[in-house]
């Protein structure tokens, strides 16, 4: 072989390992495309035209067989798109077999919510800023918006509370009823909604502080008791001065039974008498 073929040929295979090269590197920069279940897209579509209020609680959404011509799929993806509305409780099922738009409960959506909150190694510290937040806004709204009936249920609560104070699992119940009571005495659906995520977490941490702790049971009813008469009076520095002092007791009784701020909530759960999942 002559020195210029050879020159070429070397030339040549440098140049294709240098394509080949900058092809990997190009190539590197995407994922590969992934296609969605069809039953997906069928469950999102749906969705979104709920959403957009352009299907609302109790329209007809159709039958599965109707479902099916108007999407162009077979029976068992629309059946399963169908199934993850129903979860959601976007989607409920009729007698007849129709299917109509829900509304879903604040309790199943709180519940997998809370269940993200606890894979995501949420800690006590952000609970315990997060209910620094929030509480003292429902204490705020409630002194407006609360009734007779609210505050009368509340002083059933703490009532209660008092007869049950040697019974530290059933305090840490009411103690669950007595901030939910507050939050229903707003009468704002989007907060009440905003706080049951995070208070089905403070309802076992609560159970698992108490029990270490059933010295802090007169501070816990002293604070509603409180709390009770600043929203009788509509006394609102009252009112988050003893919510204030309410969740720094809290705070303190998390400390005093061994925990670090930063310990994960889902461990304080676990070997608590009380569950979220049961909540």
């Amino acid at each position: 072989m002559c020195g210029s073929e050879l020159h070429k040929r070397r030339a040549a295979h440098r140049s294709g390992a240098h394509t080949g090269t900058a092809m990997t590197q190009v190539t590197a920069r995407f994922e590969r495309i992934k296609a969605r279940p069809a039953y997906e897209l069928v469950a999102e579509e749906i969705e979104r035209q709920i959403l957009a209020g352009m299907l609302r609680p109790g329209d007809a959404i159709g039958t599965e067989s109707e479902l099916v011509k108007q999407f162009g799929v077979n029976r068992s993806t629309v059946r399963e798109g169908i199934r993850l509305l129903e979860q959601s409780g976007l989607v409920a099922r009729e007698a007849s077999r129709r299917l109509s738009v829900a509304v879903p409960h604040y309790h199943g959506l709180a519940t997998r919510m809370s269940r993200a909150l606890i894979l995501q190694q949420v800690t006590f510290r952000e609970l315990w800023h997060t209910s620094r937040a929030l509480e003292p806004a429902a204490v705020d709204l409630a002194m407006d918006n609360r009734t007779e009936a609210d505050l009368a249920a509340l002083e059933a609560n703490v009532a209660r509370t008092r007869e049950v104070q040697r019974n530290a699992p059933a305090v840490a119940e009411l103690d669950a009823e007595f901030h939910k009571l507050i939050g229903q005495a707003t009468h704002n659906r989007v907060l009440q909604l905003a706080k049951e995520p995070s208070s089905m977490l403070v309802r076992p941490t609560t159970a698992h502080i108490i029990a270490n702790n059933p010295g802090g049971i007169p501070r816990l009813i002293e604070a509603h008791a409180h709390i009770l008469d600043a929203l009788q009076r509509r006394d609102r520095e009252k009112g988050r001065l003893w919510v204030d002092r309410h969740l720094r007791d809290w705070r303190a009784g998390f400390e005093r039974s061994g925990h670090d701020l930063d310990s994960a909530v889902d461990a304080i759960i676990k070997c608590s008498p009380d569950t979220a999942e049961r909540h």
